[in-house]
């Protein structure tokens, strides 16, 4: 949990930023995170030494040789002003600056410096600079939750949306997909549109959460460091703001692919994960044929809310599981690919549940109306009761402000998706309740809520024309008495 103090200070550094003149907030991430890698690049360092000094030796593939010390966080943040923009601005050191070093640095580096190809240091001026390094530099960074919690209060000021309808999905919709989901010890899981990587970040807080036990295990250990987390985003500021989001929340060497996933160059991805998580963008157009051929076998179309569905089919193992948030209209849209995808999922698949969530819940960014998917890749069918809730409130107004309320359904959705055996009995005018697989048929594969909910109107009696008319009168003749009395008194 962020606190008070870590907000204030982050909130320091943003508006150092915003009066420095960087006012775009991906790029103050993004200059924030080159900040924040290249002060982690020298306590590896201190660590490594530190190692050597108790136990004799060298040090294997040092980030820093003894010639580079001028490049470290250390040294450089006790220099004066203009000597740090100089070092970071002017080849010095090996003919490096600070920020060409950040980008050359080696495998020690972790999976972040595998996409700092196309890193741009943007910081304009001395005083910034220094500002900024001294504020980065009194943040205790040693415990991976402050890290974590960090990295994601920086994220949550990105305040509108994306590309291609690119936004940052609310953590806590991503907390309660993971809760539903209950990732197991031996999961290979997979965002294929990662973005910041918020959804394999919230994976991997659920193992810390509800397993930690699990983490004194070597062999999870090392899964959960390596193969367990695999993100695919083709915007290369986003690959490196997600790697540094997940290695800031313990996750050193996850999977990260700078690819489109739709393409034809990820085609080799196929029947490897046992859990997608996912918020796939939303508005985007693609042609047929920049789309990988075996996805568009799945569902013909140009529409990438449809064609993501494809993909995860293919992409999931056979017992595989999804949990992915889509536009309403994928739910009764009436063109031939709607009714194809849909008719994959359910009576190819198996379809499991379909959570209606309010338009409010992606504001600011966006007033769309959404609805999180879950279904499991079988190949051979298996849907029998899907069951539907009508989330009505998720913990916060549904205005652009989204301030915390005491209306949530959350808490209900989890507890009731955990214990579906129970909802048999629940009635179609309640919040959730389950529909079987004949009757989605008979409906043209159409799983819009409102198809299957009944609503109870209740019954209101009004008084007669007559008795209405006297009332009226009535109350014209006590307001003719008042004005009279009223003139009387003033006469």
């Amino acid at each position: 949990m962020i606190t008070g103090e870590l907000k204030s200070q982050v909130d320091k550094i943003w508006e150092a930023f915003w009066t420095g003149g960087v006012s775009n907030p991906l790029t103050v991430i993004e200059q924030l995170t080159y900040l924040i890698f290249i002060r982690r690049m020298d306590e590896k360092q201190l660590l490594k030494e530190q190692e050597v000094n108790l136990l004799g030796g060298d040090i294997e593939n040092p980030l820093f040789t003894e010639a580079q010390k001028a490049l470290r966080w250390n040294h450089f943040k006790n220099v004066d002003t203009e000597k740090m923009f100089d070092l970071f601005t002017k080849p010095s050191v090996d003919g490096l600056t600070v920020f060409e070093h950040m980008k050359q640095v080696g495998a020690d580096g972790g999976v972040f410096a595998e996409y700092m190809k196309g890193a741009t240091f943007m910081i304009p001026t001395p005083r910034l600079l220094d500002q900024v390094v001294q504020m980065i530099d009194k943040i205790d960074m040693h415990d991976r939750d402050t890290k974590g919690d960090l990295y994601e209060y920086l994220l949550s000021k990105i305040a509108s949306a994306g590309k291609n309808g690119q936004f940052r999905t609310p953590r806590h919709i991503i907390k309660m997909m993971v809760e539903m989901m209950q990732p197991g010890k031996e999961e290979t899981i997979c965002d294929p549109s990662c973005g910041t990587a918020g959804f394999l970040v919230a994976a991997g807080e659920y193992y810390h959460e509800h397993h930690k036990e699990w983490m004194n295990d070597k062999n999870f250990r090392n899964h959960y460091n390596t193969d367990m987390f695999t993100g695919i985003e083709f915007d290369p500021t986003m690959l490196r703001i997600g790697a540094m989001n997940l290695q800031l929340h313990g996750i050193e060497n996850p999977q990260l692919i700078g690819k489109d996933a739709l393409s034809e160059s990820n085609s080799g991805v196929r029947n490897q994960f046992s859990l997608i998580l996912a918020n796939p963008p939303f508005k985007g157009s693609l042609d047929y044929d920049s789309v990988e051929s075996s996805v568009l076998k799945t569902v013909k179309t140009k529409k990438t809310e449809l064609l993501f569905l494809g993909l995860m089919l293919r992409m999931l193992k056979t017992g595989g599981r999804a949990a992915v948030i889509i536009p309403d209209g994928v739910l009764f849209g009436s063109s031939n690919a709607h009714k194809q995808i849909r008719e994959e999922i359910i009576a190819n698949n198996k379809l499991d549940a379909v959570i209606s969530m309010p338009s409010g819940v992606f504001k600011p960014y966006a007033g769309v109306s959404t609805a999180v998917l879950i279904f499991t890749k079988t190949g051979t069918g298996g849907t029998e009761d899907v069951w539907f809730y009508d989330m009505q409130a998720d913990g916060y107004s549904l205005d652009d402000k989204r301030s915390e309320v005491k209306d949530n359904d959350i808490p209900d959705i989890l507890e009731r998706y955990h214990n579906l055996s129970k909802e048999a009995d629940r009635k179609r005018t309640d919040k959730s309740f389950l529909v079987p697989f004949d009757e989605i048929r008979a409906n043209d594969w159409d799983l819009s809520i409102n198809r299957y909910k009944e609503i109870v109107y209740e019954e209101v009696e009004y008084a007669a024309p007559a008795v209405l008319i006297k009332e009226i009168e009535q109350l014209d003749k006590e307001r003719t008495d008042a004005l009279t009395v009223l003139k009387e008194m003033l006469g």
